[in-house]
């Protein structure tokens, strides 16, 4: 720019005076009509001396092509140094733009007001007094900026980032005046552009790494290679089953409850019978044996983040508290959550359960009845219940089988030190009279009468209403209980809500998922636990509702989602205490309506469901008793004396029959002989006798 003006102040003198003869020539040729004439150089205000055509043609070849190379080259470089410009400041905003967001606004237009143009030519030309500032680095700009220009370019390296911006628009302001007194429009760019070159090299990096700290927010999976849906017993079982035989799996747990996976037996026994208050928030119990343990089956870090599976370089368990698969995509092995999440899966299994049903009377009873009705299945229903025993003077629970007893006997065993009435009703004639043969049945009745609790037998509710700060259940008979509470314990339905979007088959004879004999619903689906309807090779097409079948039913499904392609031959057992000091375990099918033979025995203080966990160590039973094996029987050489059925039934077997063959079998104060029974099933024998066959199970022995 400095040479540009220089040679334009040479050159403007030859540029007018060849402009001056020109003229003066053409207008003397066309006058006279003849060669033209050339003026004497002297007669020129300026020029060349010694005149001449050739070198006035010359002089104006050489002036113009000055000119247009001249402006030619400041356009060019005033134009490149406004797009260094622009880039800087674009790099700058963008850098800084979290910090010091205010500073963009003002910055950002400059570089539009201040492009050159082609007329710069004419103002440079007016700073001829300024040829001796041309040796300075910002010299194209005027004095003013130049002044002001150079404190910010030595002062702004050092410091920081926040300073640099906030000088900025102060930099730019002062420029901006400049054109309204005597700096032209083209000083702009350069003023503004000088000031933040060096800052924004050697500052902006020192304050840009801050913003690195805050890291994206985790994500849950998209992609599980094993996806367990429901959080009970058999996904925990086929979990552990899955990383047994193949230890790098990564496997995922979804659940609508907001705990990790949990025992459910004891919420209905051991946790009632604690002397701990704080028993519903530590969740931790004795058990008859005196040890104490969680109701969790495992703690908090067994398990792998959910956000963190998909990275875990050895896989492991995670579960997803919380959420609810809502819809089930088979052909697209996908899930759906209930917050649109979606996850894909290689294998899945299906392991829902239940939930519990609830009388028809009570739904339609309207808020009032349906607030003070519990239907008592998670820890969250144990929680409550326990506070409302504490609260109110009668508890009425509805329902006489397994859940329904154990429930009445500890709130009974309650009953005598808060004073809190119990009331138990159900339809059959005495406690678990749809398993029970009916003899036991009565004897069982009683049991639970010595525990405090009342018991109304063949009750049919037909309504139930709330007057009086109390609730009137009537009886079809027309007898009437009046209640605080009620709790209704009167079976469990399968949840089987995947069953429409998922295409999978719901069995209209016992519900559930129908799955064959590997569990199976489709090739990569497996189901098991409650919701699982099942074909056993040895007693056909079941549903079973009991923890040592979610055990057993878990177990396999995990075996076969990793290969192992096993049928479901292994009889699951379940068993059920009324307190510590009666219990019964069972296997098969168990129901009341068969032909039972019952082989019982005096009792000693060895056959308690207390003496058998102190034995076996636990107090879930299932979990130690379904890895054992049965051998061969021996049967005692002490005679099994007739019994009749009289009022007390210490220790015993039941069989139940089917066809003359045995079905099912209940030992009745027996414990941890519950192989020996599982391979009586399995063989699938007629016996004659069946005193003899009692005789395997030792209960004549002291």
């Amino acid at each position: 720019m400095l040479k540009c003006r220089a040679v334009w102040r040479k050159l403007a003198p030859l540029a007018r005076s060849a402009s001056t003869q020109c003229r003066h020539n053409v207008k003397t040729a066309l006058n006279n009509g003849r060669r033209q004439a050339f003026v004497p150089a002297t007669h020129m205000s300026t020029g060349p001396a010694g005149g001449g055509g050739s070198e006035n043609t010359l002089y104006v070849v050489l002036v113009g092509a000055a000119c247009l190379g001249g402006g030619a080259y400041a356009y060019m470089t005033v134009r490149g140094d406004s797009k260094r410009y622009e880039e800087r400041i674009s790099e700058l905003a963008s850098r800084s733009a979290k910090e010091a967001p205010e500073s963009q606004p003002p910055v950002a237009p400059e570089p539009e007001e201040a492009a050159p143009t082609s007329e710069e030519s004419a103002p440079v030309a007016e700073l001829s007094g300024e040829t001796e500032s041309a040796s300075e680095p910002v010299a194209e700009v005027p004095p003013e900026a130049v002044e002001e220009a150079p404190p910010v370019v030595e002062e702004a390296p050092p410091e920081p980032q926040a300073e640099v911006l906030e000088a900025l628009p102060a930099v730019v302001e002062s420029a901006a005046e400049e054109p309204v007194t005597e700096a032209p429009p083209a000083a702009e760019p350069e003023t503004v552009q000088e000031a933040p070159t060096e800052p924004a090299v050697t500052s902006l990096p020192e304050s840009a790494p801050a913003p690195e700290p805050v890291s994206a927010p985790l994500t849950l999976p998209s992609h599980a290679p094993y996806l367990l849906i429901g959080g009970g017993t058999a996904s925990f079982a086929a979990a552990r089953s899955i990383r047994a035989r193949d230890p790098g799996a990564k496997v995922l747990i979804v659940t609508d409850e907001p705990n990790l996976p949990y025992m459910r037996p004891p919420l209905s026994k051991e946790l009632w019978f604690s002397d701990d208050p704080s028993v519903t928030e530590t969740l931790r119990f004795k058990q008859w044996n005196g040890k104490e343990r969680s109701i969790y089956f495992q703690p908090s870090s067994f398990y792998v983040k959910p956000e963190e599976l998909t990275s875990a370089e050895n896989g492991g368990v995670a579960v997803l508290t919380g959420k609810k698969v809502i819809q089930m995509d088979v052909r697209g092995n996908k899930v759906k959550l209930d917050d649109d999440t979606e996850i894909s899966y290689d294998k899945c299994l299906i392991g829902t359960g239940g939930v519990p049903r609830n009388l028809q009377v009570i739904e339609k009873a309207g808020d009032e009845v349906m607030n003070r009705t519990t239907l008592f299945r998670k820890i969250e229903d144990f929680k409550s219940l326990d506070n409302v025993s504490r609260n109110v003077k009668s508890i009425t629970i509805i329902g006489g089988g397994f859940l329904g007893s154990e429930l009445a006997c500890a709130l009974g065993r309650r009953s005598s030190e808060t004073g809190l009435e119990v009331i138990q009703m159900f339809p059959e004639k005495g406690n678990m009279g749809k398993v029970l043969p009916e003899y036991l049945s009565n004897w069982t009745t009683e049991k639970v009468k010595k525990e405090g609790v009342r018991i109304v037998p063949e009750a049919l509710v037909k309504s139930v209403a709330f007057k009086e700060d109390k609730l009137e259940i009537l009886l079809k008979d027309g007898r009437q209980v009046k209640t605080d509470h009620i709790v209704a314990a009167v079976g469990l339905e399968p949840n089987v809500d995947l069953a429409k979007s998922a295409g999978l088959e719901v069995d209209s004879d016992f519900g559930g998922y129908r799955v064959n004999a590997e569990l199976q619903a489709r090739s990569n689906i497996w189901v098991a636990g409650d919701a699982a309807c099942f074909y056993d090779i040895r007693l056909g097409r079941r549903r079973v509702e009991h923890h040592d079948h979610a055990v057993v039913s878990g177990r396999l499904a995990g075996e076969n989602m990793t290969g192992a392609n096993k049928p479901y031959w292994h009889q699951s057992m379940f068993w059920s205490d009324l307190g510590p000091d009666v219990g019964y375990e069972a296997i098969g099918i168990v129901d009341s309506s068969l032909p039972t033979v019952g082989v019982f025995a005096k009792a000693t203080s060895k056959d308690t469901p207390k003496a058998a966990t102190e034995q076996s160590g636990t107090g879930i039973r299932s979990e130690s008793e379904t890895e054992a094996t049965a051998v061969t029987p021996v049967a005692s050489s002490t005679p099994a004396p007739v019994m009749e059925h009289k009022d007390e039934y210490g220790k015993g077997v039941i069989f139940y029959l089917r066809d003359k063959v045995v079905v099912g079998i209940i030992l009745w104060n027996v414990f941890n002989r519950m192989p020996i029974a599982r391979k009586i099933i399995k063989d699938g024998e007629e016996h004659a006798d069946l005193n003899e066959v009692a005789k395997l199970f030792n209960i004549h022995e002291d």
